[in-house]
């Protein structure tokens, strides 16, 4: 399974995953995945964890930022890595937009 070599962003459906969240997902093979994510003033990523080893650039925004028990208030420039399984989760407060790769591929997002 694999994306399209070339991902055009008008070309790319929006999903409202609901309360200030959508996504665009971007190219994808098995072993990686690249998506986006805005968000709205005020929109929590749940806490939540799944089997992937995830590494986020932050695009524009300013996000306060969980994983684990630690806590960083992150502006745009600025990027994270969260390890299999860790709980990690966000509250935006400025609007913004993530860049997320995942390894392997979200099956969930597909």
């Amino acid at each position: 399974m694999q994306s399209d070599l070339f991902q055009l962003e008008k070309e790319i459906a929006w999903e409202d995953l609901g309360n200030g969240i959508k996504r665009q997902v971007y190219g994808y093979n098995d072993s990686i995945m690249l998506v986006k994510a805005q968000f709205e003033k005020g929109a929590v990523g749940e806490l939540h964890q799944h089997p992937h080893t995830q590494v986020t650039y932050v695009a524009s925004g300013l996000f306060e930022m969980t994983i684990g028990d630690t806590v960083q208030v992150i502006a745009a420039g600025d990027g994270y890595y969260v390890p299999p399984n860790s709980i990690h989760g966000c509250v935006c407060l400025e609007p913004g937009v993530l860049i997320d790769s995942f390894t392997p591929h979200r099956e969930d997002f597909l």
